[in-house]
């Protein structure tokens, strides 16, 4: 057998068998890519190159952002923000048939960009808008299910982890663009899932919010302001050169913090828990990042890439056949994984396919490579935020599924439309000079 397909079967037989008997997936993919380097190399150049990839691929600047934005959401998620969020969209869409369901989808888009967290604004607004959907008559298995989709559209609405993530597995695309670039598409989700929830609710006759009394839709107003001026600090002062997107997320912590004592919700108490949960999560984060990266640079040394690449160009030369099959392919792959180990492992092999041969810029591409992970964060057997979702909401994962799929397909829609016509997607970042 050719060695560079010995590497390959090795690379992926590895891998599953490493996800299969329960191996986390950070070890899972540092451990495929060592045993990949053992069957190239001798044992002292193959131990000797992982730790290297892994240590150098952690030096970089913006990286700094991913803890800083994770704290951010931390102090977010525990400072009250959720209920002032609630309350303000309430005043914007409450009014409408089936009010509670754009009440939490809207709440989901504010709370997850503010935090750029899914797990947590599942979290977060599923525990507050559950019970008062439930108390409303609204069928709890759609709750959950608007609440899971709803989730993930503040991944793509900046600021966003996973869009600094992508950055650093594409080569360097500009993280400011990117943010920039997830705007519409993540309004346009949002605008699809409501559209789908309005629908079902004028059809079970869910009941219309009430109307808010000028004056107290202000105070609802004026309360939220605070907390949605740190998006406009955020991205408008990388938009305006003021800084990186790594000082903006030292300064939204700043910011969160000063908030949350403000609110009164969060005292100096609370900090050692809330900064334990942080060193938590960013060192499962930078773990899979480092040993993502050691897994970039071996399928680099097999020709993993442009074995694929020529793989999907004998099937077709057709731009849009293609496009359509890497989709295909990034649906399946968010069933068995999650969001972050995806972006890191595939960009570095698509990425070269869709920006060479099709000539799609690499801001779009992030932009569909996160839309596309998002509806697997939703599915069984491992979509995190549906877990979540469905533990908020005391309710078991298959009561859950069937509500999902028109939910499901809404997002697929909004990924078939921003896959297929990229000047949704870049023109805002365009209109900043991007």
């Amino acid at each position: 057998m050719d060695l560079d397909i010995l590497g390959i079967v090795v690379l992926v037989a590895s891998f599953i068998f490493f996800l299969v008997i329960g191996v986390p997936v950070a070890y899972s993919i540092g451990l495929s890519a060592l045993t990949t380097m053992l069957v190239s190399f001798d044992a002292l150049p193959a131990f000797s190159t992982m730790a290297q990839r892994m240590a150098t691929g952690l030096e970089s600047f913006s990286l700094l952002a991913i803890p800083f934005f994770i704290l951010a959401g931390q102090l977010m998620n525990s400072g009250g923000i959720a209920m002032r969020l609630i309350e303000f969209a309430k005043v914007l869409v409450g009014r409408f048939p089936g009010g509670l369901a754009f009440v939490n989808v809207m709440a989901n888009m504010l709370f997850g960009a503010i935090s750029g967290s899914a797990a947590a604004s599942a979290s977060a607004i599923g525990s507050i808008m559950g019970p008062q959907m439930k108390k409303a008559g609204y069928e709890e298995n759609f709750s959950a299910a608007i609440n899971v989709t709803s989730a993930t559209t503040g991944l793509a609405i900046p600021p966003s982890n996973i869009l600094i993530v992508y950055s650093l597995a594409s080569g360097g695309v500009s993280i400011a663009a990117l943010f920039m670039a997830g705007y519409i598409p993540g309004i346009l989700t949002g605008i699809a899932l409501m559209l789908v929830g309005g629908y079902y609710a004028y059809r079970k006759k869910y009941p219309v919010g009430d109307v808010i009394p000028f004056k107290a839709g202000a105070k609802k107003f004026l309360a939220a302001i605070p907390s949605l001026l740190m998006l406009v600090i955020v991205i408008g002062g990388i938009v305006a050169g003021y800084f990186t997107a790594t000082e903006a997320s030292a300064i939204a912590v700043v910011y969160c913090l000063i908030l949350a004592f403000v609110y009164r919700e969060v005292s100096f108490k609370h900090l050692p828990g809330i900064i334990i949960k942080t060193v938590k999560t960013t060192g499962i984060v930078m773990l899979l990042i480092a040993t993502s990266i050691g897994l970039s640079w071996v399928m680099s040394f097999e020709n993993i890439p442009q074995t694929v690449s020529d793989g999907l160009l004998s099937v077709s030369s057709n731009p849009l056949i293609i496009l359509l099959m890497i989709n295909l392919i990034l649906l399946f792959v968010g069933i068995f994984m999650d969001m972050t180990p995806a972006v890191l492992i595939f960009t570095p092999i698509f990425l070269p396919i869709v920006t060479t041969q099709l000539g799609i810029d690499p801001i779009h591409f992030g932009i569909i490579m996160i839309l596309n992970l998002n509806i697997g964060l939703c599915t069984p057997p491992v979509g995190s935020v549906l877990f979540i979702g469905c533990s908020v909401a005391n309710l078991k994962i298959q009561d859950v599924v069937r509500p999902l799929i028109p939910f499901f397909i809404a997002m697929i829609v909004v990924l078939v439309i921003i896959t297929f016509f990229p000047a949704i997607t870049m023109f805002v970042p365009r209109l900043f000079g991007f």
